[in-house]
């Protein structure tokens, strides 16, 4: 009889309490299965208002780049900066005395280029006004971030001279600048 109840204790020691405490781990791990799966399900269920937004995203992104200026490098930004603004003074009939290339700003991920012009008495308003208005409302992404007028007849300011500061921004291309650097 004492042999019968230690294997009885032996038993259930040995046999039941592993089974019933691998049962409970199984229902824990099966509960918790089905939560993460029920995560992936809403995501799944979510797959297209992620995708809309990641498709409004990069639309947004590429129009950001659109107005950038080009180029690899700070001196290729710059020229295609100068050769905006030449386009414009031309098109407007200021006339251009000289430029002068600024050093370029690191920005995060922008560098901003500023070109400084100075320019001749302009005998009209109206052609200033309107190059003015072509450099703040072109495709890229241009401002003036300093401006300088000089009356010439106070009295009668109908011609100015002075000077601008251009600028614009480009974007920096990381891979390119850490390939330098090396």
């Amino acid at each position: 009889m004492l042999i019968g109840i230690v294997v009885a204790v032996l038993i259930y020691m040995f046999g039941i309490l592993p089974l019933v405490e691998a049962a409970r781990k199984a229902e824990e791990e099966i509960a918790l299965k089905r939560r993460v799966l029920s995560k992936y399900q809403e995501h799944l269920q979510n797959r297209d208002t992620v995708q809309e937004e990641l498709d409004q995203t990069l639309k947004q992104y590429e129009t950001v780049q659109q107005k950038l200026l080009a180029g690899e490098t700070a001196q290729l930004g710059s020229a295609n900066l100068q050769e905006i603004v030449k386009r414009l003074t031309e098109k407007n009939g200021i006339s251009i005395r000289s430029f002068r290339i600024l050093e370029p700003k690191e920005m995060s991920v922008y560098r901003k280029i500023s070109l400084q012009i100075d320019f001749s008495p302009t005998p009209s308003l109206l052609n200033l006004s309107q190059f003015i208005y072509d450099i703040e409302h072109h495709e890229k992404e241009l401002m003036i971030s300093e401006l300088d007028f000089l009356a010439l007849n106070p009295r009668a300011p109908n011609s100015l001279q002075g000077s601008l500061v251009i600028s614009g921004l480009m974007k920096i291309n990381l891979d390119k600048e850490k390939g330098r650097e090396q």
